[in-house]
């Protein structure tokens, strides 16, 4: 196997073990299913992963970046600090069982008993709070946000969609969509000083 198609082939496997952990749930997934769904023998998955571990972890990494790169573009942008928190907040919000809630929510509680998963994990979601500071602070000091704390004010927000997120997922009809949007703006207003309006 050459270099360019094990690399070739890695990426298929990541896409395809992400699709097979959001069906089958993380804990339920071996590595057999994840071979089988790829279409390949389970030795070339321990070939490129060694462990189920592994696999989880570079799995999660694998659908979470793909994210981040959408976030990353919207902090480096030129946009004007309310521009990027409110695509920021549309990138983050709760979709209901959206095939990357459903890799966060299944990440996060294997990561209670995958410590490679939980390193992985703990490192994204930082990234998350990091971007969300990051523009907070931005605004602060052009005017547009009135903010004491803004790394306080990035994980609050982040956990309130975090949790709303889960519920919506999880519990479906119980909380609607819309509601949990106004909850999101009237959140983020009261923490940077906005009226929730000017979110969208």
């Amino acid at each position: 196997m050459t270099r360019r198609s094990a690399e070739v082939r890695l990426d298929s496997l990541l896409r395809i073990a992400c699709d097979v952990f959001v069906e089958r749930g993380m804990a339920n997934t071996r590595t057999a299913d994840v071979a089988r769904a790829a279409g390949v023998s389970q030795s070339l998955v321990f070939y490129h992963f060694a462990t189920k571990e592994r696999l989880l972890a570079q799995a999660f990494n694998y659908a979470a970046e793909q994210e981040l790169a959408r976030l990353e573009e919207v902090v480096v942008s030129s946009a004007a600090p309310l521009a990027k928190l409110r695509k920021i907040l549309k990138l983050y919000a709760p979709t209901g069982r959206s095939k990357a809630w459903a890799m966060w929510i299944d990440g996060w509680a294997e990561s209670l008993r995958v410590p490679e998963l939980e390193k992985v994990s703990r490192r994204l979601d930082l990234r998350w709070k990091e971007a969300l500071e990051q523009v907070i602070t931005a605004g602060v000091l052009d005017g547009s946000f009135t903010c004491d704390d803004p790394n306080g004010a990035a994980w609050r927000i982040n956990a309130l969609i975090d949790g709303l997120a889960v519920q919506v997922a999880v519990h479906e009809r119980v909380v609607s969509r819309k509601q949990t949007a106004a909850w999101v703006r009237l959140s983020v207003s009261r923490e940077l000083g906005l009226a929730p309006e000017q979110l969208g």
